[in-house]
């Protein structure tokens, strides 16, 4: 941490500009969809495109399965050189769109981008982090994620009157943040444990001693499957219903609630704001003092009440506060917020970025796919039936995070290493 003392929060929160860099490009998106697709005259197969192969969808997913594999083979420092670079063209070509394939290049490279910082922004957060603080500086990577689709949906709103230039002045302000941020972000060290690893590595290589395939371990060994489980159980499910709310929720608003572009991107606004104040006084206050099972267990539960309220109680405006107020608060210690935790803790540290592409990958994939999918299901299913599938998804990862929770809390990665791969 450019000779700072392990668990510097200045390091922290630079890594986690990153976050709020790449949910704020997916919700940029979101909040003029309206606009692109009126300008572009985009049918609902179009429209599914974009999601499917956005920073939403595929093109993250590919990013984070690259970037897992860099991060452990090369450092976790090496994704911050180039990867904002790529970042900053894919949201300027966006910005600067006429036509629908130079929008859909612009969001799969976007996409790539946000990907690829993924795996190494939880893993460097939670290496430097201390043992007593790690899902508070965790958390802190969480709440970035959650002020940049706040400040680009109020922005969307603050620039409404202003149409499509509106949006595309949302992408000119990512490139001038995310400029700011690379700069910052060189001055930054390398992970000590990460750095660690590959002296014992180098050690074992000189020795003549034959290295183990990661991959291999990471498949083959019951811990790791386990975790593997535990991961995909609670973000999969989970991220199925947010990777559509991200997207999709002020086009559903507008299309199933009636509200116009201003109202649900003010609606949304406020939701995000909501999950900043659950990520910082739960997640980040509570998150290395109480078991953390319950505060998944309480998060969960108020995401499903979050959606049969919106799901059967119609979209008048008293439910849709009800939804918004539920799941906003309940969003900032939910399960994005303990799978950026766990699946930190839960992997050795020569193939936990390796580890955390997959499951990203892995997550991102099937949201890509229901994206596909999900104008066309709202229209010819309804938002009734549309809204108990995702129910169906909250409740799965909330019964698989409250069966296999584990207690991490006090602990040091190498002392949860040797616990779990040691038994």
């Amino acid at each position: 941490m450019a000779g700072n003392a392990k668990g510097g929060l200045k390091s922290t929160i630079t890594v986690a500009m990153s976050n709020y860099l790449e949910a704020a490009s997916i919700v940029a998106a979101a909040g003029g969809l309206t606009l692109w697709m009126e300008y572009l005259n985009l049918n609902d197969f179009k429209l599914g495109l974009l999601g499917a192969l956005s920073a939403n969808g595929f093109a993250s997913a590919a990013g984070a399965l690259i970037g897992g594999v860099l991060v452990d083979k090369y450092g976790r420092k090496l994704i911050y050189k180039y990867d904002l670079l790529v970042y900053m063209f894919g949201v300027l070509l966006t910005m600067l769109s006429f036509n629908f394939p130079m929008l859909l290049a612009g969001y799969i490279i976007t996409g790539v981008a946000v990907g690829a910082a993924i795996p190494a922004a939880w893993t460097y957060i939670a290496e430097e982090a201390p043992e007593n603080e790690r899902a508070s500086r965790v958390g802190w990577g969480q709440l970035a994620w959650s002020v940049g689709p706040a400040i680009s949906l109020l922005l969307s709103v603050a620039l409404a009157p202003l149409g499509l230039l509106g949006s595309r002045i949302i992408f000119g302000q990512l490139f001038v943040i995310a400029l700011i941020t690379w700069i910052m972000q060189q001055q930054i060290s390398e992970s000590k444990i990460w750095e660690e690893e590959k002296q014992k590595e180098e050690n074992q290589k000189a020795n003549g001693e034959k290295l183990k395939s990661p991959v291999k371990e990471l498949f083959t060994i019951k811990a790791n499957r386990h975790a593997i489980i535990l991961l995909l159980g609670i973000y999969c499910f989970w991220n199925l219903v947010a990777g559509v709310m991200g997207y999709f929720m002020p086009y559903i608003y507008q299309t199933v609630g009636g509200l116009s572009s201003s109202q649900a991107n003010l609606l949304q606004a406020f939701l995000w704001i909501l999950t900043v104040l659950g990520t910082y006084f739960v997640f980040i206050k509570l998150g290395d003092k109480v078991n953390r099972r319950v505060l998944y267990g309480i998060g969960a539960a108020m995401g499903i009440a979050a959606w049969a309220t919106l799901t059967y109680g119609g979209m008048g405006m008293t439910e849709l506060l009800i939804f918004v107020i539920l799941w906003g608060i309940a969003a900032g210690f939910g399960a994005q917020a303990f799978y950026g935790l766990w699946s930190s803790e839960l992997f050795h540290t020569k193939y936990r970025a390796k580890a955390q592409g997959f499951l990203f990958c892995t997550a991102r994939v099937a949201v890509g796919l229901i994206s596909l999918v999900i104008p066309t299901m709202i229209s010819t299913l309804g938002f009734k039936i549309s809204g108990s599938i995702m129910i169906g998804f909250l409740v799965i990862a909330a019964i698989i995070g409250l069966v296999m929770a584990p207690e991490t809390r006090g602990k040091s990665l190498k002392e949860i290493e040797k616990e779990r791969y040691s038994a």
